[in-house]
């Protein structure tokens, strides 16, 4: 299985980045991941509701050229459908069994994501109805998808 995490945004904090790698290389026997950075769009902190936007839209078109045209897109948003670790495994499975081998999880910067973003998505996953910082999002992702590997190969990990 192909995985793509496309994230917007630099990731500076050193230990999210030794977290994600140690996970990413934990992954290695299992999937080929590939993290994607788009950047970000600066914009001033008090925003009216087009500019937001606007920001979104920017940002959501960066995301959108780095997906391909067979890709199965995982959108998380706060309004997409929340699920257990086993659940994800089960449709991480699923999307392998069914020829689906290229999946990208996105995730949006500080504003979310963008109506272009959400509407190429297949499907929306919500982690929590709580916001979190879309920088720690990537490595509770990538822990979740190793999880997922791990429950759905019956090996020790996921108690």
């Amino acid at each position: 299985m192909n995985i793509q995490i496309i994230s917007v945004g630099k990731l500076k904090e050193k230990y999210l980045k030794q977290g994600i790698a140690e996970y990413v290389k934990r992954l290695g026997p299992f999937a080929k991941v590939e993290i994607v950075e788009v950047p970000d769009e600066k914009a001033p902190e008090q925003l009216g509701e087009t500019e937001m936007e606007q920001v979104k839209e920017a940002e959501g078109a960066r995301i959108l050229s780095k997906i391909g045209k067979d890709v199965h897109v995982v959108a998380l948003a706060i309004q997409g459908k929340q699920q257990t670790s086993e659940q994800l495994a089960k449709n991480l499975d699923n999307l392998a069994t069914y020829g689906k081998s290229k999946v990208a999880f996105v995730i949006g910067g500080s504003l979310g994501l963008s109506d272009s973003v959400i509407k190429r998505s297949n499907e929306q996953l919500s982690f929590s109805k709580m916001t979190f910082p879309h920088q720690l999002m990537r490595l509770v992702l990538v822990e979740q998808i190793y999880r997922a590997f791990k429950i759905n190969r019956g090996e020790p990990y996921h108690k």
